[in-house]
């Protein structure tokens, strides 16, 4: 295995696996980026989301998507958006790595701390964030507002 920064030729395979996630999380339908938005949008003239690819036998079969937020408390953080591993490969340590090498790039760009969601019903997930002392909150609501094209 081996765990890289994504480039631009690797949007087709981190699209397959975005396509993956949203299966699994049972909402397929609410997918509406494309390829060629995700090209742009990480690898373009300015950057929005940085990625972490993690490799075997040159197939990438897990990803770490992430980008900067600013919090007023907390300062810089990191935002982990997703952390893929494709269906075939769990169980055999890329999680782990990838949410490892994903911190080290936090703390390598001085980010004060790490953030994400994780779904409630996704058990498999919570028992691997308590691994690393997850803090969870309560009290919070997610909100959305969404913009038409």
């Amino acid at each position: 295995m081996t765990i890289r920064k994504g480039i631009p030729a690797d949007v087709p395979q981190l699209f397959e696996l975005v396509q993956e996630l949203a299966l699994y999380e049972k909402a397929p339908h609410e997918v509406t980026n494309t390829p060629e938005q995700m090209l742009k949008d990480g690898f373009g003239d300015n950057p929005l989301f940085g990625v972490l690819v993690a490799e075997i036998e040159n197939k990438i079969v897990a990803m770490s998507l992430y980008y900067y937020r600013y919090s007023t408390w907390k300062g810089k953080r990191l935002y982990l958006e997703d952390i893929i591993v494709n269906e075939n490969f769990r169980g055999r340590g890329l999680g782990k790595a990838l949410f490892d090498a994903t911190i080290t790039e936090g703390r390598q760009t001085d980010c004060t701390g790490m953030m994400w969601q994780v779904l409630d019903w996704n058990e498999p997930a919570i028992q691997f964030y308590k691994q690393f002392n997850t803090r969870f909150d309560t009290g919070w609501w997610n909100c959305h507002l969404d913009f038409d094209k």
